[in-house]
């Protein structure tokens, strides 16, 4: 009985210990997974903040810059229209105030503003069809209307609408689009501002 008790009693104590060995190396091991999975987890989103914060901040970059050149190259369009077309045609339409007087009729109807309305009228007894210039008046009226113009006396083909002459719409235009190129160009010069900004920083 001593024999088999000592013996049943080591066994037992031998088996407590091996089980009890066993699991404390099962909860180390789950222990260990459990925190690499836990770094892995932390590592991946550190990489996935770090990645948005890299795409907002480019899109940041993105945008200056392209209301920077957007702005610029409408500040150039507006202003190129505004210098070469529109002061331009508003001069040519004052340069006929002191021109001869006729009364023509509206030959071709059309966008009269972009020079596409056609006048006709006498002059030193022949009869003449004239372009009106750009920036001219009476789109709206129809062929055969009755308009008062004023034309060169060497060369009755230059003519404009007597309402015409102080400008028309070409003045008009012409103040509008370099209003417009003014306020883009300060556009593109804040975008530059706010781009340096961001450089030094």
């Amino acid at each position: 009985m001593g024999l088999n008790g000592t013996v049943d009693g080591g066994g037992s104590g031998a088996r407590t210990g091996s089980g009890a060995g066993a699991v404390g190396g099962r909860r180390s091991r789950n222990a260990g997974s459990a925190g690499n999975a836990e770094s892995g987890s932390g590592s991946a989103g550190a990489g996935g903040w770090g990645g948005r914060a890299g795409v907002h901040e480019t899109g940041q970059h993105l945008g200056p810059r392209a209301s920077l050149l957007m702005s610029l190259a409408f500040a150039l369009l507006l202003g190129a229209l505004s210098a070469l077309v529109m002061f331009p045609a508003a001069q040519h339409l004052r340069s006929l105030q002191d021109g001869e007087r006729a009364r023509a009729t509206l030959h071709t109807a059309g966008a009269c503003m972009t020079g596409q309305c056609k006048v006709t009228f006498e002059a030193d007894g022949q009869t003449v069809v004239a372009d009106l210039p750009v920036g001219s008046g009476g789109g709206k009226s129809s062929v055969g209307a009755v308009v008062d113009v004023r034309y060169q006396a060497d060369d009755p083909r230059v003519v404009a609408r007597t309402q015409d002459t102080g400008g028309g719409g070409a003045a008009l235009l012409a103040w509008l689009t370099a209003g417009a190129a003014v306020f883009f160009l300060a556009l593109s010069g804040a975008a530059a501002i706010f781009l340096a900004r961001q450089r030094r920083t």
